[in-house]
């Protein structure tokens, strides 16, 4: 539950609340929780001053799992938002920074420059109400105008407020297919209109960790800044020892985690249930020499999808630590919540190993355009 505190100002302060609540339209409850935020991020920011190789922003951060991947490249995060009040606690836990809560309520304005913009956006759909409601008047519709209301609208808005050289996005695979494909073409013709080399792919997780996990990633380039000719593919380096889930799984194991009677039962009758009817739905029983199906955030109701086998009982379901490895978290990764959130959070996840080598190859091609850039600053 939120708590409450009682606050002393004076006239000044107060009287500058008000107009900065009436510029940005949020509440001074708002504005003040924001005050504090920011003061926690400013000394995280001061003990890396000066060592950075560039600066990022996290966009529905989640648990931090950009965020590691980014600062593994050498960056800076000089801002992070994430809604979730688990999550949060949980970045805090490990961060020492509390993200920003909801982002449309941040002023596009207040956030920090950045070289590079991260998010995980989720994926909804976009009305055309608006868009046809003024066409149906004359009006002229800008590209913001197809996304208003929808969560990919706040990237656009920073994007185009903040214009930093380069952004990443990830998202469900289905991303692509999602309302008939029209949100992916909305997507794709928003980042154009913003002047944005874009890049995309669907690559699999499972070339760095033991789950077979597919997502699309989105990167651009500052267009305005490097030019039109900018080239990028998603070309990754195969580690040498492919992932097997029988090395992230724990020699010891509580017994709450071992399937009841009555759960095991039920899942092996609906699946041949669902088989009989020419499903295949049903449960993953994995091999420890292989790798495993997609972890979900649901894998909290009853942990089917990943099922480990256990020699003269029923199999168990994977521990919260053990989840984590399967999205590549490292052991030092503080999980300071329920076994139920952490099983939520490491769900909706990124696969960190993944998008640790993706990142490097942004940070590289910024580096082989530097000249470009200075350039280009110069003549402006």
């Amino acid at each position: 539950m939120p708590k409450q505190i009682h606050i002393r100002l004076d006239d000044r302060i107060h009287l500058s609340l008000l107009e900065y609540s009436r510029v940005t339209g949020k509440t001074i409850q708002d504005c003040i929780t924001d005050a504090l935020v920011q003061s926690f991020d400013d000394k995280y920011r001061e003990k890396r001053r000066g060592t950075a190789k560039f600066t990022f922003i996290d966009l529905f951060a989640g648990i931090g799992g950009m965020r590691l991947a980014f600062e593994a490249n050498g960056g800076q995060c000089v801002f992070s938002c994430e809604w979730d009040r688990y999550c949060q606690k949980t970045y805090f836990d490990n961060f020492g920074v509390m993200p920003y809560g909801d982002i449309r309520k941040i002023y596009e304005k207040d956030i920090p420059n950045h070289d590079i913009l991260v998010a995980g956006f989720p994926c909804q759909p976009f009305s055309i109400a608006g868009v046809s409601k003024k066409n149906s008047l004359g009006r002229a519709t800008g590209f913001l105008d197809k996304t208003q209301g929808t969560l990919f609208f706040e990237v656009v808005r920073i994007l185009n407020e903040k214009r930093p050289r380069a952004f990443l996005l990830e998202n469900v695979k289905n991303l692509k297919s999602h309302d008939k494909g029209r949100t992916w073409k909305i997507i794709m013709e928003s980042l154009e209109k913003l002047d944005y080399e874009v890049f995309t792919d669907i690559l699999d997780g499972q070339m760095f960790v033991p789950q077979h996990r597919e997502r699309v990633f989105i990167v651009g380039f500052d267009r305005k800044r490097y030019g039109n000719d900018v080239t990028f593919d998603f070309n990754l380096q195969k580690p040498k020892n492919e992932p097997v889930l029988s090395n992230i799984l724990e020699k010891r194991v509580d017994r709450k985690y071992t399937l009841s009677d009555h759960l095991w039962k039920y899942l092996q009758e609906y699946a041949t249930k669902q088989k009989a009817k020419g499903n295949g739905f049903g449960y993953g029983l994995v091999d420890k020499k292989g790798i495993t199906r997609t972890l979900s955030a649901r894998y909290y109701k009853d942990g089917s999808e990943i099922l480990i086998p256990q020699e003269g009982e029923n199999p168990r379901r994977l521990t919260p630590r053990e989840c984590a490895r399967l999205q590549g978290y490292s052991d030092e990764y503080a999980i300071t919540v329920s076994d139920t959130q952490a099983y939520k959070q490491f769900g909706n996840s990124v696969v960190v190993p993944l998008v640790t080598a993706v990142a490097n190859m942004i940070v590289e091609k910024m580096e082989d355009m530097k000249e470009i850039d200075i350039r280009r600053e110069n003549i402006g």
